[in-house]
């Protein structure tokens, strides 16, 4: 049986229909149960939009696509967070393993099948904590010869996990107080790309609602890795300003392969030189990163911080 997807939609027909599109053309679609939550929307503007995409994955032809089609929508705006994580959090619970994607990722024809050989792969590993179907362009060294890496960083736009290491997130980040002092723990989490610790600080104190950045402390927390494909299997089309885009990221933007290589699965170690790579892709000057931490200390002095917020 293979791993249920679970796609998430708002109000972008465009991103929606490439993405069902290209997914339903994968080589297990029809063999493959697919959920799709439905957010509300946010006000009057949004009501016509969300309308349009409601209409377009309701369609009997999507039925036909996939072995069954599931509809789950949201009559309030519920926010990506909050419907990320109730969704896969019900859906995990049901299936003990789940793949995830936004709705504007674009995937190869065999993402679904190395997303659901991966998990199988990986499912007793103490290493690996979610398998990621996006990567980003880096340059591999020649004598590189696997097919797969990993990193201590996980990627929201098409993911995979299994219930237990998603029932260790706290989701409350309980140990926050300790780590926003503690300067150590901070540029560890930094590893990866030094506006990690920005990013929890802010969601924290409630200027950003992410779920991913803390999906990503509790992996840093429990010392494990999201797994890669050398050659991406997911393309993102959200980069001219989705909700939770930054516009002209072209660092980040890639293209799929024009041929589909059969993927190695292999237990890999750590690359130095492939970290390096990638936390530069994410690197923010010290300044800036200086400046928004006594930001946030201010805020939270003033009765700003949020310790519960999802």
């Amino acid at each position: 049986m293979y791993s249920p997807v679970v796609l998430f939609v708002y109000n972008r027909l465009d991103d929606v229909k490439q993405s069902l599109s290209a997914l339903a053309l994968n080589t297990i679609a029809k063999e493959t149960e697919v959920y799709i939550f439905s957010d509300g929307p946010k006000n009057e503007q949004d009501t016509e939009k969300v309308a349009a995409v409601r209409e377009y994955i309701s369609q009997d032809t999507w039925k036909e696509k996939f072995s069954t089609v599931n509809i789950i929508m949201s009559a309030k705006n519920r926010g990506l967070a909050n419907s990320i994580i109730s969704g896969v959090d019900q859906i995990i619970r049901q299936y003990g393993r789940v793949i995830v994607l936004e709705d504007d990722c674009i995937s190869t024809v065999d993402f679904l099948e190395y997303m659901n050989s991966s998990l199988d792969f990986y499912e007793k590993s103490d290493r690996i904590w979610s398998i990621g179907g996006y990567s980003v362009n880096l340059t591999f060294p020649s004598d590189y010869m696997h097919d797969v890496y990993i990193m201590g960083r996980t990627c929201s736009y098409a993911w995979a996990t299994w219930i237990d290491r998603w029932e260790k997130v706290d989701w409350n980040v309980s140990d926050y107080d300790a780590f926003k002092r503690d300067f150590k723990q901070r540029r560890a989490f930094n590893k990866y790309g030094n506006d990690r610790a920005k990013m929890l600080d802010l969601q924290r104190i409630g200027r950003t609602n992410s779920w991913a950045i803390r999906f990503c402390y509790a992996m840093f927390k429990n010392k494990q890795y999201t797994l890669y494909p050398v050659q991406t299997k997911i393309k993102n089309s959200g980069y001219r300003g989705g909700t939770h885009k930054l516009v002209g990221s072209s660092e980040f933007e890639v293209e799929l392969p024009n041929q589909i290589k059969k993927i190695k699965l292999e237990n890999v170690d750590l690359d130095d030189r492939l970290i390096k790579q990638y936390a530069r892709k994410f690197y923010r000057p010290w300044y800036i990163l200086a400046f928004s931490y006594m930001r946030n200390v201010v805020l939270q002095a003033n009765g700003r911080g949020i310790s519960s917020k999802n």
